[in-house]
């Protein structure tokens, strides 16, 4: 985990550029020993509500969590959506291809990219057109504004029309040497496209595809362009003005989006997104670690170590909960103040596969074995 220069054999080379995964940089954590799940009594009710079930999840899978319903794609390409309430399914579709990105969804389209690099929109659950990409794509596509927004593994931007697959516009940028294979940061705030390019954030016209602003959520430091390497990861966390996320093993940060400005920054180590709320910011760091930030000014709130090397999905903040799965298929709720646990929920055994999300009062998680469950803290 250490010797980050030592770990150039796993890399990927396209178009020049070279792209390292965070499984060629950091293994599997295999050879270190899970911290033991801690005894514990409930302090908080809550239960499974309801159950369904994907192929499974072998790409980094995002739930879309719009209007009323779940969108979820497992790996054999059969995207669904499902009620939150109940579970039921309101449509199904198979794009006839095994995935590498999704879901992006704005409760009437759908997108995801296949391994075969195609970019496939459903409207209802009907596929209604498809484009093959010159690059490959691991972060899921933004539905927004009749829009489709995709962002590739060497950072490019790319907006097609989601009605017809009219490509608008496309944003090549001069880009790193090195480019992280780990789904990068793309997401909306008010009328500006936002996404991760390097240790950067970048707030974009969604309308022509020009930069309005940019601001460092790092700043990169090394000795070679693997230490350097300081990609945004997602998911990216959005609290009224505050965009924050996390730069691969270098910092945490936020943004002030009506600005363009970075607020603060933390060094800290990391590969997951980040979850929070108004007030906090939560993030694992390279051991597990979860840390609270205050979101308005970067102090820590507390650190939680019961789940050092459990290989911990991102957070998710749910009123005074904090949600995180781990490499076992256990969900543990947290105390949002103070980081003692106080519930933990089983699943399926095998690990949380995507960082959970939440509609009303449910929680959806989705493990590697495609179990998809909800969940209601009470």
């Amino acid at each position: 985990m250490r010797a980050r220069s030592s770990v150039l054999t796993g890399a990927l080379v396209l178009a020049g550029s070279l792209m390292l995964s965070a499984c060629s940089l950091f293994g599997s954590n295999s050879a270190t020993k899970p911290a033991a799940l801690e005894q514990l009594t409930p302090a908080i009710a809550g239960r499974v509500v309801w159950e369904s079930r994907l192929d499974s999840v072998q790409f980094p899978l995002s739930i879309a969590a719009v209007g009323e319903q779940f969108v979820v794609a497992g790996s054999d390409g059969v995207v669904t959506s499902l009620l939150a309430t109940n579970g039921k399914p309101q449509w199904r579709a198979d794009v006839g291809q095994k995935l590498a990105a999704g879901v992006g969804s704005d409760g009437r389209f759908a997108a995801v990219v296949t391994r075969n690099s195609e970019l496939v929109v459903l409207d209802a659950g009907k596929t209604v057109w498809r484009k093959t990409l010159s690059t490959p794509v691991i972060a899921a596509p933004l539905v927004a504004g009749e829009r489709v927004f995709v962002l590739t593994v060497d950072r490019q931007v790319l907006a097609f029309d989601a009605l017809d697959g009219h490509k608008l516009w496309e944003m090549r940028r001069p880009g790193d040497a090195l480019t992280l294979a780990q789904a990068g940061v793309i997401g909306a705030y008010k009328d500006t496209l936002i996404v991760g390019q390097g240790p950067r954030l970048t707030g974009v016209d969604p309308l022509k595809g020009t930069v309005r602003w940019e601001a460092s959520v790092a700043n990169p430091r090394g000795t070679n362009e693997v230490e350097r390497l300081a990609d945004l990861v997602g998911p990216m966390l959005r609290s009224g003005e505050l965009l924050c996320a996390r730069a691969f093993q270098s910092a945490v940060g936020c943004v002030n989006a009506d600005r363009g400005v970075a607020q603060w920054s933390r060094n800290v180590g990391g590969i997951n997104g980040v979850g929070g709320d108004a007030k906090i910011v939560v993030g694992g760091d390279a051991s597990d670690r979860l840390t609270a930030w205050n979101a308005a000014n970067g102090e820590v709130n507390w650190t939680a170590e019961q789940f050092q090397n459990r290989r911990l999905s991102a957070p998710l903040v749910q009123g005074a909960t904090v949600l995180v799965g781990d490499f076992e298929g256990y969900v543990h709720f947290l105390n949002r103040d103070t980081g003692k646990t106080q519930l933990r929920l089983s699943t399926d055994g095998s690990a949380i596969a995507a960082a959970p999300v939440a509609l009303g009062t449910t929680v959806l998680v989705a493990t590697r074995k495609g179990g998809l469950f909800a969940l209601r803290p009470e």
